[in-house]
């Protein structure tokens, strides 16, 4: 054995070792949000980590894996910086402080995380909830073109809002573009009620949520009618020059390849573009190519543009639905073997003599 394999092998070793780790909290109003009602903080970071965590006013003990008991504490350090910064508690900030401080699955190891990036807004910070969600944020401080792929749930579009909004209030934009391609997710335009704007209105209110989320609705509302913040189907760009703007694109994943090369080719003097989508809930009709994918397989290797991919360990939102999202691409990948196993196999037999 090397030294450096017998190092690695010790290492793990001592990684995988018990230990004990006491640790103490001064503030008796955050230890209790901190350890949760019924300590139901504390029980999922025991669940998550497989340690044993014991409390005892402000302090804890927590036992098990000298990785796991290092994480656990690396875990509750943030949870508690988090409270005392003002923020508030609950499970699912929780699980992303777990996600922040995992342990190396081949080394038993814990993996330091860098510095959280966070977009700010006249005082308020939205932070990153994982290391893509900070991957892409600084993506979008230093380029351009930013295409931001995942499932749902992973804040592509929360996110990119954010940044959008934090660049127009610093005043190093001019006005927020949000647009989204009225594709039907099995429905059909033409059974809803009103104008053209009212049928489409409809597909784009997950940007004016989020835009609620960042400003306040007086805000909203005057900056919507000012036209500092813009919200239209993808078909309204066309012949325009998106200039001193921050262009956004959701569910691109259901724009033709004609319409990607059009509205990418809109990019002004002073813009920076985003594009969003999940390619894995595509609706256009059979048969029809997605521009999302076809742009991001051109575009690869281009100066000036990021590509950062989200998976369902990133999804934020509610923890079963990064277990729905994985379920769903179990059978997807069933799906494929399987169709790939069909084609070789009916291969095979035409070449037989």
């Amino acid at each position: 054995m090397s030294d450096a394999d017998a190092g690695a092998f010790l290492g793990a070793n001592e990684a995988a070792a018990g230990c004990t780790l006491y640790k103490h909290f001064d503030d008796n109003r955050l230890v209790l949000q901190l350890f949760g009602a019924h300590h139901s903080h504390l029980a999922r970071i025991e669940q998550q980590l497989d340690v044993s965590i014991h409390s005892r006013g402000n302090e804890l003990t927590i036992d098990g894996p000298n990785a796991a008991v290092t994480a656990a504490g690396a875990v509750l350090d943030r949870l508690y910086a988090r409270l005392e910064k003002g923020h508030s508690l609950c499970s699912s900030d929780v699980d992303t402080a777990l996600r922040m401080a995992p342990i190396d699955p081949e080394r038993g190891t814990v993996q330091h995380s860098e510095e959280e990036a966070s977009v700010v807004i006249r005082g308020r910070a939205v932070s990153t909830r994982s290391r893509t969600q900070r991957e892409y944020v600084r993506a979008m401080d230093h380029h351009d073109l930013v295409f931001g792929t995942g499932p749902a749930g992973t804040g592509k579009t929360y996110l990119a809002v954010a940044k959008a909004v934090e660049r127009l209030v610093n005043g190093q934009v001019d006005r927020i573009i949000l647009s989204r391609p009225a594709v039907e997710a099995g429905e059909q335009l033409g059974f809803l009620p009103g104008n053209m704007r009212e049928k489409v209105d409809p597909y784009l209110r997950p940007l004016y949520d989020a835009l609620y989320d960042m400003l306040p609705a007086p805000q909203v509302i005057k900056r919507l009618d000012s036209g500092e913040i813009e919200v239209a189907p993808l078909a309204f760009m066309r012949g325009r020059t998106l200039a001193n703007a921050f262009v956004i694109l959701d569910e691109a994943q259901n724009t033709t390849a004609v319409q990607m090369k059009m509205f990418l080719t809109r990019l002004g003097e002073n813009a920076r573009m985003v594009i969003t989508g999940d390619l894995s809930q595509v609706d256009l009709p059979k048969g029809t190519r997605s521009g999302l994918r076809h742009a991001m397989e051109i575009l690869q290797g281009v100066a000036g543009i990021a590509f950062v991919h989200f998976t369902e360990a990133d999804v934020v939102r509610h923890p079963l639905v990064a277990r729905i999202v994985r379920a769903y691409e179990r059978m997807e990948e069933r799906m494929r073997v399987g169709a790939e196993y069909e084609l070789e196999r009916r291969d095979g037999g035409r070449r037989q003599p």
